[in-house]
C-alpha cells in the first residue's frame, strides 16, 4: 500500500530525479539510511551545497563516535535542482527505492512545500534545516524544521526599520513565484503598517528575470527610505546593482534568502549599506559557534553560513532523536523529534513547540559592509533563555535588539 501511494504521487511530478553518485548501489546493510535532498545545482545551489557540507560534517562526527546503536549512518544525498517539481521526485525515491528513515531537506521553502506531503503520506520523519514559510510544518505532524518562521523574521525586519531606524515609508520587491517572498513580504507589511508606516511601493518580478528596471523605477519614484527585498542572493545582487545605476541610494533590506557568500561576489558595492535578517552569526564568541566555525573551514576551506549551520544543527536533533527512538522506524523517530527540548544547537538552544517549530530562537541583523558582512543587531523573542538572562538585570521588551557589531570572516 505505502509503494502503491508513493507511486501515485511520484506520478504527479514532472520528470525524473538525476541519478545520484551517492545513492548509487545503496544496499543499507547494516548501516542507518537517512535521505538528504537539496539545490545542489541550480539558481540556489549555494544553499543546497552549505547544507550538505553542514549535515555531512554531523553525521561523520556521529559515525565516528560509533553511529547510532551500534550502526553506521549513511546519508543518500539527491539533487533537486533547485527545482519544486524534483524535490517531488527525489523524496519519491528516497522513501520508495532506497527505504530511508528519515529526510533531511530542504531550504527553499516552495521545494519543501512539494516534498513534504509524500514524507507525511508515507510517515517518514522530515526537517527542513531552514525552509521558513509557516506552511512547510502545517503540512502534517511528520514534518519539522530548526529555524525560526516569517511571521517573526518579517515582523522583527518591520519593528527593527520603523522602531530602531526611526523609517515610516517602505517599499517592497517581492518575487511571485516564491512561497518564501510572498509569504515574508505579506508578514513584513502587515507588521510595517501596524507600526504606523506606510508601503509607499509594491513591485514584483518572476524567479529568473534579470531586468528588473522598470519596478525599480516606479520605485524611485515613490521616494522610500529602505527598499525590503524578500527574495534569493541569486537576484538581490543583480537587483542591488540595477538600483544604484538607476541612481537609487536608499538601502535594500532582506530576510535569510540573502545569505551566500555569492551575495557580495555577484552585488559588488551596490550592496553597501544593506541589511537582512539572518539565522546565527558566524563571529559569535558563543564556545559552540566558534568550535563548529574552525572545524568548518578546517574541513571545506571557507566560513560556514547560516544554512551550513542549520544543516548541522538538523542532522544532531535527527541523530539525537534516532538515538532515543524505541525503533528505528517513521513513527518512533517522529515521536522523538517532537520531544526535543532544550538541545544546544550551533544556532542556539532547540526546543520544538506543538506545531514542530522551535521556540524562542534569535535574529541576527548581518549588514554589507567596506565588501565585508558584518553583525549589525540582534534581536530575542519574548520567551527565550536569553531574553530571560537579560530580565533579570534589565527590563526587556521583544523583541529586544542590541547592536554588537563585528566581521564575519566571509
Amino acid at each position: 500500500m505505502r509503494k502503491l501511494l508513493i507511486v501515485a504521487v511520484a506520478l504527479l511530478a514532472v520528470g525524473c530525479p538525476p541519478p545520484s553518485e551517492t545513492t548509487s548501489g545503496a544496499s543499507g546493510g547494516n548501516e542507518i539510511l537517512v535521505g538528504e535532498y537539496g539545490s545542489l545545482t541550480g539558481p540556489e545551489a549555494t544553499f543546497g551545497q552549505s547544507t550538505h557540507n553542514g549535515i555531512m560534517m554531523a553525521m561523520d562526527e556521529v559515525n565516528a563516535a560509533g553511529g547510532v546503536k551500534g550502526r553506521k549512518i549513511k546519508v543518500l544525498t539527491e539533487d533537486d535542482q533547485s527545482k519544486a517539481e524534483e524535490a517531488a521526485n527525489t523524496v519519491s525515491k528516497l522513501i520508495s527505492q532506497n527505504n530511508v528513515v528519515a529526510l533531511l531537506g530542504e531550504v527553499a521553502s516552495s521545494n519543501s512545500l512539494a516534498a513534504a506531503p509524500i514524507a507525511q503520506s508515507n510517515k517518514v520523519p522530515m526537517i527542513s534545516p531552514s525552509s521558513t514559510n509557516p506552511a512547510v510544518t502545517e503540512k502534517g505532524e511528520y514534518i519539522f524544521r530548526m529555524c525560526f518562521i516569517d511571521s517573526y523574521q518579517g515582523a522583527s525586519m518591520a519593528d527593527y526599520i520603523s522602531k530602531q531606524l526611526k523609517m515610516n515609508r517602505a517599499a517592497i520587491l517581492v518575487d511571485v513565484k516564491s512561497d518564501y517572498s510572498t509569504g515574508l513580504a505579506q508578514f513584513f507589511e502587515s507588521a510595517f503598517v501596524a507600526n504606523g508606516g506606510r508601503i509607499v511601493a509594491k513591485q514584483s518580478y518572476a524567479k529568473g528575470d534579470n531586468d528588473f528596471r522598470s519596478q525599480l523605477t516606479a520605485i524611485r519614484s515613490a521616494n522610500p527610505q529602505v527598499i525590503f527585498i524578500p527574495g534569493y542572493y541569486n537576484d538581490i545582487g543583480q537587483i542591488a546593482i540595477q538600483a544604484r545605476d538607476l541612481g537609487i541610494t536608499q538601502p535594500l533590506a532582506g530576510g535569510d534568502g540573502w545569505e551566500s557568500p555569492k551575495l557580495v561576489e555577484i552585488g559588488g558595492k551596490a550592496m553597501e549599506g544593506s541589511f537582512y535578517s539572518n539565522h546565527y552569526f558566524a563571529g559569535d564568541p558563543d564556545p559552540r559557534v566558534r568550535q563548529f566555525v574552525e572545524m568548518y573551514r578546517e574541513r571545506f576551506g571557507q566560513t560556514p553560513d547560516s544554512l551550513a549551520a542549520l544543516g548541522y544543527d538538523a542532522a544532531k536533533v535527527l541523530v539525537n532523536a534516532m538515538s532515543k527512538a524505541a525503533q528505528l522506524d517513521g513513527p518512533s523517530i517522529r515521536d522523538q523529534i517532537a520531544a526535543t527540548k532544550g538541545f544546544p544547537g550551533v544556532t542556539g538552544v532547540i526546543t520544538l513547540g506543538p506545531d514542530r517549530n522551535p521556540i524562542g530562537k534569535k535574529l541576527a541583523i548581518l549588514e554589507v559592509r567596506n565588501g565585508d558582512v558584518v553583525l549589525k543587531d540582534t534581536f530575542e523573542p519574548a520567551g527565550s533563555s536569553a531574553a530571560a538572562a537579560a530580565a533579570t538585570t534589565a527590563p526587556t521588551t521583544a523583541p529586544t535588539a542590541t547592536t554588537a557589531p563585528a566581521k564575519s570572516g566571509t
